[in-house]
C-alpha cells in the first residue's frame, strides 16, 4: 500500500492514513456523533422492547418469522450504533491522533470490520425480510408448510455469516483496513487505487448492497401489487378493506428509506471502485453520504415496528380532526393486516367448489 510522503513509516498505523484530508467542523462532528450515537441506541432499545412484547403476545407461526427477523435486524443495528459510535467519540476525543492510540492498527481493523458488517448485514436481513414477506402473501399455504422457524434460523445464522466473512476479506488478504481521510473512520482503501484487489474490495461491498436493495424492491412491490389485487377482490365478500394499508404502508416505508439512505453511499463507492470518481475531490460528499447511510439505523426500528395499525388509525383519526372535512371513514380493524391478507389470499387459492363453501359459512 502506499505511504504518506510527510510521515514516515514509524508504526503500522502511520503507512494506513489517507494522503488527502477532510476539512470537517470538529465541534460539529463530534456533537453529531454523540447525539447520532445516543438517538440510534435508544431508538433502536425502543424497538427491541416493542418486539419482545409482541412475541410474548402473539406466537402465531405466520408472525414467528417476521419477529425473528425484525428482531435480528434491530438488535444489529443496536450493536452497531454501539461500536461504531463509541469508537468514532473516542477518536474525536482523541483529537484522531491515530498514530499514538492505535499504532498496532488492531482499532482501525475492529472499527472496518464493524463498519462492513454493520452495513451490509441489515440489508441483507432487510432482502430477507422482503423475500419472506413476499412468499408469505403470494403462497401462504407453501409459506405455512415448508418455511418453519427452524428454516429462518438457518438463513438468518447464513445471511450473518456472509456478512461477517465478507467484513474479514481484507483480512484474510493480508490486507488492512485504512483511516479514510477525515481521519475519524475506517474502511477500505478509497484512496490512489491501484490494485486490483482494493477494487474489488469496494465493488463487491457496492454490488451487494445494491443486490440486496434491489431483490427488497422488487419482493416488496410484488408484495404490495398482490395485496392490491386481494384488496380488489375481496370488495365481493368484504373480506378486506382498511387492513390492507398497515401492510402497504409499510412495504413503501421500507423501500424509500433503505433506497434514500443507501443508495447514495453504494454509488460512490462503486464509482470509486471503478475509477469514475476521485476520492480526493469528494472527500466531504462521501462523509455525507456516510452519515445519510448510518440514517438508515435510526429509521428502521420507526418503520418496521411503530408504523403499526393503531399508530395508523390514530394518525388517521388526527388527521381527519384537523383537516375538518368528512372523509370516508376506515372499517374496524378486526385482525392484524397479514393475517388477513393470508387468509384472502389462501381463499383466492382454493378450488371453486371450496370458495362456495367458504364463503356461505361466512
Amino acid at each position: 500500500m502506499s505511504t504518506n510522503s510527510s510521515i514516515q513509516s514509524v508504526s503500522p498505523a502511520s503507512e494506513l492514513l489517507s494522503n488527502t484530508t477532510c476539512q470537517l467542523e470538529e465541534d460539529l462532528s463530534i456533537s453529531f456523533s454523540i447525539i447520532f450515537m445516543t438517538v440510534g441506541i435508544l431508538s433502536n432499545s425502543l424497538a427491541i422492547a416493542i418486539l419482545m412484547k409482541a412475541y410474548q403476545r402473539f406466537r402465531q407461526k405466520y408472525k414467528s418469522s417476521f419477529l425473528l427477523l425484525a428482531s435480528a435486524l434491530v438488535i444489529t443495528d443496536f450493536f452497531g450504533h454501539l461500536i461504531n459510535g463509541t469508537i468514532a467519540v473516542f477518536v474525536y476525543a482523541s483529537d484522531k491522533d491515530w498514530i499514538y492510540f492505535d499504532k498496532s492498527n488492531i482499532l482501525c481493523s475492529i472499527f472496518g470490520i464493524c463498519m462492513v458488517f454493520s452495513g451490509l448485514c441489515p440489508l441483507f436481513l432487510g432482502s430477507l425480510m422482503a423475500i419472506e414477506r413476499c412468499i408469505g402473501v403470494t403462497k401462504p399455504i407453501f409459506h405455512s408448510t415448508k418455511i418453519t422457524t427452524k428454516h429462518v434460523k438457518m438463513m438468518l445464522s447464513g445471511v450473518c455469516f456472509f456478512a461477517i466473512f465478507v467484513a474479514l476479506l481484507p483480512i484474510l488478504g493480508h490486507r488492512d483496513y485504512k483511516i479514510q481521510a477525515s481521519r475519524t473512520w475506517c474502511f477500505y482503501k478509497t484512496d490512489q487505487i491501484k490494485d486490483w484487489e482494493d477494487r474489488f474490495y469496494l465493488l463487491l461491498f457496492a454490488f451487494l448492497g445494491l443486490l440486496a436493495l434491489g431483490v427488497s424492491f422488487v419482493c416488496n412491490a410484488i408484495t404490495g401489487i398482490s395485496l392490491l389485487k386481494v384488496k380488489f377482490r375481496s370488495q365481493q365478500h368484504r373480506q378486506g378493506r382498511s387492513h390492507h394499508f398497515e401492510m402497504v404502508i409499510q412495504l413503501l416505508g421500507i423501500m424509500c428509506v433503505s433506497c434514500i439512505c443507501w443508495s447514495p453511499f453504494l454509488v460512490t463507492m462503486a464509482s470509486i471502485g471503478m475509477n469514475i470518481q476521485d476520492f480526493k475531490d469528494s472527500c466531504e460528499r462521501t462523509l455525507f453520504t456516510l452519515r445519510m447511510a448510518t440514517w438508515n439505523q435510526i429509521l428502521d426500528p420507526w418503520v418496521y415496528i411503530l408504523l403499526r395499525k393503531a399508530v395508523l388509525r390514530n394518525l388517521y383519526v388526527c388527521t381527519r380532526r384537523c383537516c375538518g372535512v368528512h372523509v370516508i371513514s376506515l372499517h374496524v380493524w378486526e385482525l392484524s393486516s397479514i393475517k388477513n391478507s393470508l387468509k384472502v389470499a389462501a381463499i383466492s387459492d382454493l378450488p371453486v367448489t371450496e370458495k362456495v363453501t367458504q364463503q356461505t359459512s361466512t
